[in-house]
């Protein structure tokens, strides 16, 4: 027995240490993928030698003698960086993520290719010009060179998550970049969610008023009275039954939901009378979805022959494409918020009682388009589905947005979105920002830009700043009373679109004598100009706190300056609603601990600072007491309209609403507010304790409201999320210029910062190379790098990068790239 023992010993002993030295060496193998710091590449077609120089960052500097040269430099170090990134964005414009996660992504495919948008970008490739497709063509050959190149002895030739999902990437083309240009429109899309919750709204009873209430306009917007949706639409008369919560598919389409209307931004532009060096200062910070790796990819392009002189572009690239889109370049620097026009309008479509496959137009019955479409699904069977189109756009699955519980049967709904154009010429831009000299060279430069609309900032050496927004905005017969607000009959001509507003009437500024241009999200025009953009405005807190600190200081503006801005946690919401709530808990039996923590609410000041504890507490009574207040009567809508929303407390703490909110329907006595901000309080307090411990002296804004860049699709796998998501502690709140949004509908984690400050740039016009640049996450997409999460703790402090135009001394690598092959 005992020979036994000794022998199953020996055993272990042998195998224990095989079996670790096997996981090590799959790890080194692993750890591998990582591209070399140095090499040499052959690739056809190159017109030239390119080189990529990469900073302490992991920056690359991009050296060619053209811009299709740079073009592939950039296309070979996205792939050496972020190729599992530029595949999922790719397949997911295809809709086949399938293909790699599985059927918990069918929805979502189906979603995606409903729309159409790789077939868009396929179709707007005829209307690419030489440069542009130089420049795509170019940026894919470097793409496929990495993927396709030898790899060193002992390493992976794709990074760790090709191998543990066993996925084979395909060959790039100009398509998948189009492709992914048009991705960011579905994650600035606005308008779509706003006219589902009215309809919806009008559906379960809500009267106009009251839903002015909850969806109220800005105070400087008058838009006619809605028309009535029932005779419009010709709904049910009766008031929709609540019964319908039970069977809503919007676990289904949850990942698109994530993907639309994630986007808010900051920018500013400020005149040389107004700073200390004479020339403007600008400054962009875009507040996109959190992920990891980051949304954007820092570089720097340099042509150095094409224009007859060096040309820079330095900032942040969008993986998957060739361009710089946000930065500057010799001569000018500019930013970007979304300008949030209305470009999405949903129509009803009434299908033939006597032929399902015909939609009723202004003249008569009409056939649908329809497809044949194929998910595939790994691990499991193909699912397949017809998918339809109208003369406005394609039909959206029945179950989204409970179209198929709010609408009449035999009914679709069909997206009209200026994304989906198959003439779009957005990517035309690109190649036009290295030569942009002046404010006005940029304004006239940006017409071929048709989507997502943009507010965009600019300035240049000479001393002059402006702004133009750019995009495809949609004309509205005068007759339509809608104006893009809720869904219309698609059978009545008078709501098609009229064409779009030619370029010249956009809106445009230059040289204001204010000295300071400025945009986030919220109105840009006045009240006298003549085109319809939208109704559905971001809350002008934003605005306004970049004003009063802008306009606010008799100081000499600086680039420091701009960046303490951008670093803001003022909430003016929060210090608005703060004496509101207050006076709830006024005369009140509060036990001793909550009277103290009420107290410290009285003495803060509404700065979102993550190392203190009232933000929280503050963030979870305002969720409570929404929750508390709407939830019983917006029932199974509550969930798609639930964020915190300033205006709609302050009216309703303020007694100004229609009607009493308050009132719990499920109880014979009329509640009033008072009460419900009081119980929500306490309930604030029990959920913290439940989720943070007993002791309030260790609950901290920051803990809470950790910024959650989350990888796809490992961010939600338990034994794998630490490793490869990105997560740090950060401030700010909703309404803060360091802005950090939350979730306040997912009861998992409702205080997570999931959207913010994707990028933050700083210009001084006097001195280009002190500009200053910050992503989220790291340079690298690759977990086993050191440039995967460094920039992190930079980005949380509101600190970033200078990415100087000269060359990079003491490089971490070089590599030169070179015709042939």
């Amino acid at each position: 027995m005992m020979r036994i023992v000794k022998g199953l010993i020996k055993l272990i002993l042998i195998l224990v240490p095989i079996a670790i030295m096997a996981v090590g060496a799959g790890m080194l193998w692993l750890s591998r993928s990582q591209a070399p710091a140095d090499g040499a590449l052959q690739i056809a077609g190159l017109d030239g030698e390119v080189t990529i120089t990469r900073d302490h960052n992991g920056v690359p500097h991009i050296k060619a003698a053209t811009r299709a040269g740079v073009a592939a430099g950039l296309g070979f170090a996205h792939a050496q960086d972020r190729l599992w990134q530029m595949e999922v964005s790719r397949m997911a414009g295809q809709g086949r993520l399938s293909e790699m996660f599985g059927d918990a992504t069918v929805g979502t495919d189906v979603w995606l290719r409903t729309m159409g948008i790789h077939e868009a970008a396929v179709a707007s490739l005829d209307v690419m010009d030489t440069d542009t497709l130089a420049m795509l063509e170019n940026y894919a050959r470097g793409i496929n060179a990495w993927v396709e190149r030898e790899p060193r002895v002992f390493s992976s030739r794709l990074p760790p998550e090709y191998l543990i999902l066993g996925v084979e990437p395909e060959p790039w083309t100009a398509a998948h970049t189009l492709t992914a240009i048009k991705m960011m429109s579905i994650s600035l899309a606005e308008n779509l969610g706003e006219e589902a919750l009215r309809l919806g709204f009008h559906r379960i009873g809500l009267s106009d008023a009251e839903i002015l209430d909850i969806l109220p306009y800005l105070d400087a917007d008058t838009p006619p009275p809605m028309p009535d949706l029932t005779a419009l639409l010709g709904l049910d008369r009766a008031p929709l039954e609540e019964t319908v919560t039970t069977a809503d598919a919007s676990s289904v389409f949850a990942e698109v939901e994530g993907m639309l209307a994630t986007g808010a931004s900051n920018n500013w532009v400020i005149s040389g009378e107004r700073t200390q060096s004479g020339l403007p200062v600008l400054a962009n910070d875009p507040h996109l979805g959190l992920m990891a790796p980051s949304i954007w990819y820092l570089a720097h392009l340099e042509v150095t022959e094409e224009f007859g002189e060096p040309r820079h572009l330095i900032g942040v690239s969008l993986p998957g494409t060739p361009y710089v889109l946000l930065g500057r370049n010799n001569d000018i620097a500019w930013g970007f918020t979304n300008t949030a026009t209305d470009a999405q309008d949903v129509f009803v479509e009434r299908i033939n009682p006597e032929n399902e496959d015909e939609y009723l137009t202004p003249t008569g019955w009409a056939r649908f388009g329809q497809a044949q479409e194929t998910i595939k699904i790994k691990g499991g069977e193909d699912q397949t589905f017809t998918r339809r189109w109208t003369r406005h756009g394609p039909v959206f699955p029945a179950s989204y947005k409970h179209f198929d519980k709010l609408l009449p049967e035999n009914t679709v709904t069909a997206l009209q979105w200026v994304a989906l154009a198959h003439d779009d010429t957005t990517a035309l831009v690109g190649p036009r920002l290295f030569n942009m000299r002046t404010v006005e060279d940029f304004q006239a430069g940006f017409e071929p830009f048709l989507t997502p609309m943009q507010s965009m900032v600019v300035a240049d050496r000479s001393g002059n700043i402006g702004l133009v927004a750019a995009g495809r905005v949609p004309r509205r017969d005068p007759a339509n009373k809608l104006m893009g607000r809720a869904p219309a009959p698609g059978w009545n001509a008078i709501y098609d679109w009229r064409g779009y507003a030619p370029y010249r009437d956009l809106p445009r500024q230059n040289n204001p004598e204010s000295g300071l241009i400025a945009t986030a999200n919220t109105k840009i025009v006045g009240p006298d100009y003549p085109l319809h953009l939208t109704f559905d405005w971001e809350e002008p807190y934003r605005l306004n706190r970049i004003e009063t600190l802008i306009n606010g200081s008799d100081e000499k503006h600086t680039q420091e300056m701009s960046r303490e801005v951008q670093a803001d946690i003022f909430s003016p919401a929060f210090a608005g609603l703060k004496p509101r709530m207050l006076r709830a808990l006024e005369g009140r039996q509060l036990s001793e601990a909550h009277r103290k923590l009420a107290e410290g609410i009285a003495a803060w000041e509404g700065d979102m600072g993550r190392d203190k504890m009232e933000p929280l507490l503050f963030m979870a009574w305002v969720r409570y007491t929404m929750i508390k207040t709407f939830e019983d009567d917006l029932g199974f809508l509550f969930k798609d309209w639930f964020k915190a929303r300033g205006k709609v407390l302050e009216r309703l703490l303020d007694g100004k609403t229609v009607r009493n909110w308050c009132d719990v329907k499920t109880t014979d006595a009329e509640e009033n507010c008072d009460q419900i901000v009081a119980e929500a309080f306490e309930a604030a307090i029990a959920d913290l304790s439940g989720r943070y411990g007993e002791d309030s002296g260790k609950w901290r804004w920051g803990q809470a409201h950790y910024a959650k860049g989350a990888h796809r699709p490992f961010g939600e796998v338990d034994a794998l999320k630490r490793f490869f998501n990105v997560e740090v502690e950060s401030g700010g709140g909703p309404f803060t210029l360091d802005r950090g949004y939350t979730q306040l509908q997912n009861d998992s984690d409702p205080y997570a910062n999931t959207n913010a400050s994707s990028y933050r740039g700083v210009f001084d016009m006097a001195d280009l190379d002190r500009a200053t640049y910050i992503q989220t996450t790291g340079q690298s997409g690759n977990v086993f790098s050191g440039h995967y999460s460094d920039l992190a703790p930079l980005w949380a402090d509101v600190n970033s990068i200078q990415i100087p135009a000269s060359d990079v001394t003491d490089p971490e690598g070089v590599w030169t790239l070179s015709p042939g092959g």
